[in-house]
C-alpha cells in the first residue's frame, strides 16, 4: 500500500496574528486601526510582520519542526496590500529548497514571451511578478 503525503500548511493571515500577538502589537493595532489612514497602518503592519526578518523566519521555524513532503500556503488574499505574494515566493526561496511548495492564490497565474510571468492578484492587480512559479494546472496530466 503507498502511503500518503504529510503537508505542512501555513496561512500567512493565521500566522501574521500569531505573529502580531507574540509581539504584543495586536491590541495596540485593534485599537489605533481607526485613527491611522491606510497608509500610517499598512507601514506599521509591513515594519512589524517584515517578509525578509520576521514572517520567512517564522515559516522557516515551522518548517524544521514538522517533517512534510509539501508545504501549502494559503490565506494570501486577506493579507494583501499589507503582505504581497511575490515577496514572500522571492524570500521563501532561500529556505524552502528541499520540498515543493504550492501557494493558494485569489486571482490568476499568467505566462507571456513578452510580459514573463505574472500573479494577477483577484484578477485585477497585475504587479506580483515571480519568474519560478507555475500554474499547476498546467502540469496535471
Amino acid at each position: 500500500a503507498k502511503e500518503g503525503k504529510s503537508v505542512l500548511e501555513i496561512n500567512i493571515y493565521d500566522l501574521a496574528v500569531d505573529l502580531l500577538k507574540e509581539q504584543g502589537d495586536w491590541d495596540w493595532l485593534l485599537e489605533n486601526e481607526a485613527s491611522l489612514s491606510r497608509g500610517e497602518f499598512k507601514e506599521e503592519l509591513q515594519g512589524v510582520l517584515d517578509v525578509e526578518t520576521v514572517l520567512v523566519p517564522s515559516m522557516a521555524s515551522r518548517m524544521e519542526a514538522a517533517p512534510f513532503d509539501v508545504m501549502f500556503i494559503s490565506g494570501v488574499g486577506e493579507v494583501f496590500p499589507y503582505i504581497r505574494s511575490h515577496s514572500i515566493l522571492n524570500n521563501l526561496q532561500k529556505v524552502a529548497k528541499k520540498q515543493p511548495t504550492l501557494m493558494f492564490f485569489p486571482g490568476e497565474y499568467k505566462h507571456s514571451l513578452v510580459g514573463g510571468a505574472q500573479l494577477v492578484l483577484f484578477g485585477l492587480l497585475k504587479n506580483d511578478r515571480y519568474y519560478r512559479a507555475f500554474n499547476i494546472l498546467d502540469r496535471a496530466s
